[in-house]
């Protein structure tokens, strides 16, 4: 099993930064990718980013692509969402993901059901 644990969620106006944290336990040794997803109010939950954790490869949604930054501290089991220039519509519950499947391709990172393991979720709300 892998536990998953965000913060660094808050309020933060329009044109500020923030940056997720998820600290990772347990079975670390199985995780192939992690993931960032959001939902927001009344919409599904939707692919934030995601990053290989051996290779550091990453993937983002195209909405995201030039504003926010995934990283990872594999000695730390960590992984962090920078969050850059901030709208009011990235305000929602930002959720940690994990894939333990070594053969989940490059195609399918989007995919919610791709990932097993999830943390609680962090609360963003950008004022404007």
């Amino acid at each position: 099993q892998v536990q998953l644990v965000e913060s660094g969620g808050g309020l933060v106006q329009a044109g500020g930064s923030l940056r997720l944290s998820c600290a990772a336990s347990g079975r670390t040794f199985s995780i192939y990718r992690m993931a960032w997803f959001r939902q927001a109010p009344g919409k599904e939950r939707m692919f934030v980013a995601a990053i290989t954790v051996s290779s550091g490869a990453t993937y983002y949604a195209d909405s995201m692509k030039g504003r926010f930054t995934i990283s990872r501290d594999n000695a730390k089991n960590m992984v962090y969402l920078q969050m850059n220039r901030l709208k009011p519509e990235d305000t929602a519950v930002y959720y940690c993901a994990a894939d333990s499947e070594a053969t989940t391709g490059q195609d399918m990172v989007e995919l919610m059901h791709v990932y097993d393991y999830w943390g609680q979720g962090t609360q963003v709300t950008v004022s404007s």
